[in-house]
């Protein structure tokens, strides 16, 4: 028992030299490795644990998530060569507290689950039999097969091309104003005697999307609206093609093609004349005030101030101002797929699907 607690002793010791030294000397690579390492422990210890696939699948899926964040994090923020020295010292504390947090997750879920966790002694590993490697297969093969895409979508020209348009951001002020013309708004208008309003939910494949694809497990990451059939009035929240600022801009379909694979999905809502004509003033009134796009509230799920949206959070919006909307959630928590999935009623009607 005494060796036990020794033992236990060393190791927190042990723990807390390796986190002060990472506060004083730590820097990126450090931070990546320790990450990923930490995360694959925990994943192998998922899988040799007692809980069900059911709930192993989630927590895998979990360490995962946590290493994409943080290794983002350290990326972002030590890259900050600007900041002052009380910041760059809380950004070496955040980083070296976050190595805890895979295992505040496992604490949290044998709390819940009354179950333990244990890495296997080397007699038991000895006498893993064939059924428990094969119960594990499926939880292993998925783990693989995501740290593959985790791995391209992580890649250096990825992370560099989201990283550097950071800067163009902000989550507080206005900074896109007039990017819809007075053209637009006349096709916009010349549109008022169709009877739909189109929603348009695409898999473009920008460097953007594929890392949030990573947090929503989901293929079409995108949203918009579009007063046409012919997606010549399509317009949404967007990064601005790095020709605008990014918020409220007309889009073009040809600009969704970032990849082989690229797909968009047009669905049909119907809508009354007056209804249509509330979403064009909406715009109009958005387009003269000002916006941005809601990059922090993709994680906050808020809005800090009225125009500062992201895509779906602008979709919903308008449909919910027109009356016309279909599912009741709050407006920061809509995904793009949610336009889709949760259409308990058919309200929308498949119109084609565009692939490149």
């Amino acid at each position: 028992m005494r060796d036990l607690i020794s033992d236990r002793k060393l190791i927190n010791t042990a723990l807390w030299i390796f986190l002060v030294g990472s506060v004083l000397f730590g820097n990126i690579p450090l931070f990546v490795i320790t990450y990923l390492t930490v995360a694959v422990f925990m994943i192998l210890r998922t899988t040799q644990s007692q809980l069900t696939r059911k709930v192993k699948r989630p927590m895998i899926l979990t360490y995962v998530v946590l290493a994409i964040f943080q290794i983002i994090f350290v990326s972002v923020s030590f890259a900050n060569q600007d900041a002052n020295i009380f910041a760059k010292l809380l950004s070496r504390i955040i980083a070296a507290a976050s190595v805890l947090l895979p295992l505040a997750v496992e604490s949290n879920i044998i709390i819940r689950k009354r179950a333990d966790f244990y890495l296997p002694s080397v007699k038991e590993l000895a006498t893993i039999s064939f059924e428990q490697l094969r119960n594990n297969k499926t939880a292993i093969t998925d783990s693989l097969q995501g740290l593959g895409k985790i791995k391209s979508t992580l890649s250096s020209d990825n992370l560099k091309e989201t990283f550097e348009d950071l800067h163009r951001h902000s989550s507080t002020k206005y900074i896109n104003n007039g990017s819809l013309t007075d053209e637009y708004f006349q096709l916009a208008n010349q549109t008022l005697d169709d009877p739909f309003i189109y929603l348009v939910i695409s898999n473009t494949g920008s460097s953007a999307s594929e890392i949030i694809s990573l947090f929503t497990q989901k293929q079409y990451n995108h949203a918009s609206l579009s007063f046409d059939a012919d997606l010549k009035t399509i317009v949404s929240y967007n990064g601005g093609e790095k020709v605008y600022p990014p918020g409220l801009n007309a889009e073009m379909v040809e600009a969704f093609h970032k990849k082989d694979d690229a797909s968009v999905l047009v669905y049909q809502l119907a809508t009354t004349r007056a209804q249509k004509k509330i979403i064009i003033d909406k715009i109009k009134e958005i387009n003269e005030t000002g916006s941005a796009y809601n990059l922090l509230g993709l994680v906050t799920k808020h809005s800090l101030r009225p125009n500062i949206m992201f895509c779906s959070q602008f979709v919903y919006s308008m449909l919910k101002l027109a009356h016309v909307d279909y599912f009741d959630k709050p407006a920061g928590d809509v995904r793009p797929t949610d336009f889709i999935e949760l259409d308990y009623y058919k309200k929308l009607e498949f119109c084609y699907e565009i692939k490149f």
